[in-house]
């Protein structure tokens, strides 16, 4: 597994995960932060490195003109995206973030439990680095939880409810993990 930004091709897979409308999810993408986990067997290594065969590890077998954010186009669709969509068991799992008012907010996420605790380490490296709280806004149900108190999150309150279920709201200072 390896985490990559997010980009337009993996809307259907995140859609498919969050049942958004693929707008949404595009929408979501271009907005904020946006990660995913990619389980690749045939671009990657046991280890997630790139194979011999495709060395700069995005999928496109060395050709580095689809499946990576270097400018490459696709004629075939015209959107600059890189190619086709990505397919749905490809993705493991997304996080979204984005800063507000000096915290890093983790405003959605979604996936196996393996993938959603690596993808933590997205918005959690980036707020230590910066110096920034982190806030989430967690199911109680899944594996959300879990992961935010392993990453040592602490439950702040209950959160809003999101189509009728209910939430907690997670909060992580850096500058508190001495």
């Amino acid at each position: 597994m390896r985490v990559r930004d997010a980009v337009e091709a993996d809307a259907a897979a995140i859609g498919s995960m969050t049942d958004r409308p693929r707008g949404v999810v595009r929408n979501m993408i271009h907005d904020r932060s946006v990660r995913v986990a990619v389980t690749d067997d045939g671009a990657t290594g046991a280890e997630g490195a790139a194979s011999p065969s495709n060395r700069n590890g995005d999928g496109d077998g060395g050709d580095d003109h689809d499946g990576d954010r270097d400018g490459g186009i696709d004629p075939d669709d015209g959107d600059g995206d890189g190619g086709g969509d990505t397919p749905v068991d490809a993705v493991a799992g997304f996080v979204a973030f984005d800063v507000r008012d000096g915290t890093v907010h983790v405003t959605n996420f979604e996936g196996t439990a393996t993938a959603v605790e690596r993808l933590f380490e997205e918005p959690v490296g980036f707020a230590k680095r910066e110096g920034m709280p982190v806030e989430a806004i967690v199911p109680t149900d899944g594996v959300g939880p879990d992961v935010a108190e392993a990453f040592g999150f602490e439950a702040a309150g209950s959160g809003p409810r999101i189509e009728g279920s209910p939430t907690t709201r997670y909060r992580f200072d850096p500058e508190g993990d001495d």
